[in-house]
């Protein structure tokens, strides 16, 4: 699926928690919204040759990488997401399950980050199109 459509997902279980087991909704929204920030890098680092195999490499390498990329705070705000993301995914008995508005304001930040990841792929590629192409 793709990020956006991850996304939609995430915000559905939001909004209709009785769409997944019973009292494990957060959890499943976390986990798609996880999902889709995931996906999303993945689709950065594949846009260019030469990051191509940053895909490959465990989400924390990608994440260290990232500031070399794009802007430090973008970077950073992209590393706490999924960190927060992480720790919301998973079952701790001393710890409670996100609350809504935790989650709409992650999937929030995961749709600003999406929206920035594709905007830099998109100059990217453009800036890789020889000049008759950028031209037309």
């Amino acid at each position: 699926m793709r990020p956006a459509e991850l996304l939609a997902a995430a915000r559905d279980v939001l909004a209709d928690p009785s769409a997944a087991p019973a009292g494990g909704w957060p959890r499943v929204a976390a986990l798609l919204t996880r999902q889709a920030l995931e996906s999303a890098l993945g689709e950065f680092w594949e846009s260019r040759p030469a990051t191509a195999g940053l895909s490959d490499c465990p989400r924390k390498s990608q994440l260290a990488c990232l500031p070399f990329y794009l802007a430090p705070g973008t970077a950073q705000e992209a590393a706490y997401t999924w960190a927060a993301l992480s720790g919301a995914c998973h079952y701790h008995a001393y710890e409670l399950a996100p609350t809504a508005g935790e989650l709409a304001g992650w999937m929030d930040d995961v749709a600003r980050l999406i929206l920035v990841l594709h905007e830099k792929t998109a100059s990217l590629l453009l800036a890789a199109a020889p000049l008759s192409a950028r031209l037309a």
